[in-house]
């Protein structure tokens, strides 16, 4: 069903708890009309981009992303899809030391939430896996860095998690470090965090605190110009919301990036509502978290989200 916003909802109290979203055409939408306050639900533009009013909307529709992509999402995790782009308006302009905390108490509602409650109860128990480890070499001013969990496609279970915010403290406190280079082993960079593991922290507050202590984004912040990341194959989730901290981004012409979280009921919280929004743009950026579709190597040097595309041999070594 078609949601379409008119002005006239605006200069009224517009509330209506049954809409997951709204549209507005651009294309007839007076310029000199505010389209703020905009309601707590997403609001999604067809129509000119370069409308005095189009930065406003949640997501400007591309080909790239349909507008009906985007809605059959939206109604199947509204509360999701709404916080989210709350979220996203709320830490725009914030520094990223002021952002990532707001983002970790959307997680933690979210994680609350009945919509995750039944994305949850739907997943088939997962087989554990051998946990992941970070391989770690100094060559010189440079720290590399090797994810090594191919068996389990490199998803970032909790050893790995701390094992890189360890790393990535290191490089924040010696200044001598003046490179970090993190690679993968195997096929695809990562497939996301552990769905292993997803559910297994029930109380939202605990879950909060401990990301406010071991989040590698902490770190990452305060030198991101040191990092220098290459995707190869898949890079989901929080892979790619941990990767796109980094200055130097690259990928190789195989790769493949997703952030499907909403579908989950809850939204990125590794970060990504924090660095996806700064290489892209916060409306390109809702539109990739609330559509979870894949996007291709070319598609993210187009948008900005990768800084390259090149080809570089399978990590074997940390120091390849």
């Amino acid at each position: 069903m078609d949601y379409a916003l008119h002005p006239w909802m605006l200069r009224a109290d517009w509330r209506d708890d049954e809409r997951p979203y709204v549209t507005v055409d651009l294309a007839a939408w007076p310029e000199s009309e505010p389209l703020t306050p905009l309601p707590a639900v997403p609001v999604l533009a067809t129509g000119p981009a370069a409308h005095p009013q189009a930065s406003h909307a949640d997501i400007i529709i591309e080909a790239a992303i349909p507008l009906a992509t985007l809605t059959a999402q939206i109604e199947k995790a509204p509360r999701a899809a709404a916080t989210l782009v709350q979220l996203l308006r709320a830490t725009e302009n914030l520094p990223p030391d002021r952002a990532l905390p707001l983002e970790s108490f959307a997680f933690a509602m979210l994680q609350a939430g009945a919509e995750h409650a039944a994305w949850l109860a739907q997943q088939p128990p997962a087989a554990p896996l051998p946990p992941g480890t970070l391989h770690m070499q100094r060559e010189g001013s440079t720290l590399h860095l090797l994810l090594d969990r191919p068996n389990g496609l490199n998803a970032i279970d909790r050893a790995m998690r701390d094992a890189l915010f360890d790393a990535f403290a290191l490089a924040t406190l010696d200044t001598s470090i003046e490179r970090v280079r993190l690679r993968t082993v195997g096929r695809c960079f990562s497939m996301g965090a552990d769905l292993a593991e997803f559910g297994t922290t029930t109380d939202p507050v605990a879950a909060h605190s401990i990301r406010a202590r071991t989040l590698p984004a902490h770190q990452m912040i305060q030198r991101p110009e040191i990092y220098d990341i290459h995707i190869q194959g898949a890079c989901v989730g929080s892979g790619l919301e941990l990767a796109a901290f980094a200055a130097r981004l690259t990928a190789s012409p195989d790769a493949w990036f997703q952030l499907p979280e909403t579908g989950m009921g809850i939204l990125p919280g590794f970060g990504g509502c924090v660095s996806i929004p700064r290489r892209i743009g916060r409306q390109r950026a809702a539109a990739l978290m609330l559509s979870g579709k894949r996007i291709n190597a070319k598609q993210a040097l187009d948008w900005g989200l990768i800084d390259a595309i090149m080809d570089e041999p399978s990590a074997g070594s940390i120091a390849a």
